[in-house]
């Protein structure tokens, strides 16, 4: 899949359980202006600190897409979601990557370390950064969704 990554401007966060990809994702990002938002090691580190700066800094418009990575993906996916611009969404597979931003728009892309290879990880990177917000009858739901 062909991303279009040379001209976004991406923010990048982890914890302790996503540290390996990330630093990995920064290679694979390199054309892209990527900023890291830590954590800057393997040692044990609370996903908040790290998913509310990506959050804050893509619903801001500094950024355009945010990328999370942790064990699970759940942790900083609920704390970025607290965000009200941000629609941030747990993805294993590269297709839903896709459609997370063909019909939910999704501006973060959450990515669960220990349960996808990093190969996969890349994949999802890449399609979610490739896809294109279909918009019509999926921008009147995704209107519906902040509070």
């Amino acid at each position: 899949m062909t991303t279009t990554k040379d001209n976004l401007k991406i923010a990048i966060g982890s914890d302790h359980g996503g540290f390996a990809y990330k630093q990995e994702l920064l290679q694979h990002l390199q054309a892209a202006h990527v900023k890291d938002f830590g954590t800057y090691s393997a040692d044990a580190a609370d996903y908040p600190d790290f998913a509310h700066p990506v959050a804050a800094a893509v619903e801001s418009g500094e950024f355009d897409f945010g990328i999370l990575i942790c064990g699970s993906a759940n942790g900083v996916a609920i704390t970025a979601n607290k965000h009200q611009g941000i629609r941030a969404a747990i993805c294993w597979q590269p297709e839903l990557a896709g459609l997370a931003r063909q019909h939910n728009n999704a501006n973060v892309v959450c990515i669960p370390e220990r349960f996808v290879s990093l190969k996969t990880a890349k994949a999802i990177v890449d399609h979610f950064l490739a896809a294109k917000f279909e918009g019509g009858r999926h921008a009147n739901r995704v209107n519906k969704i902040s509070c």
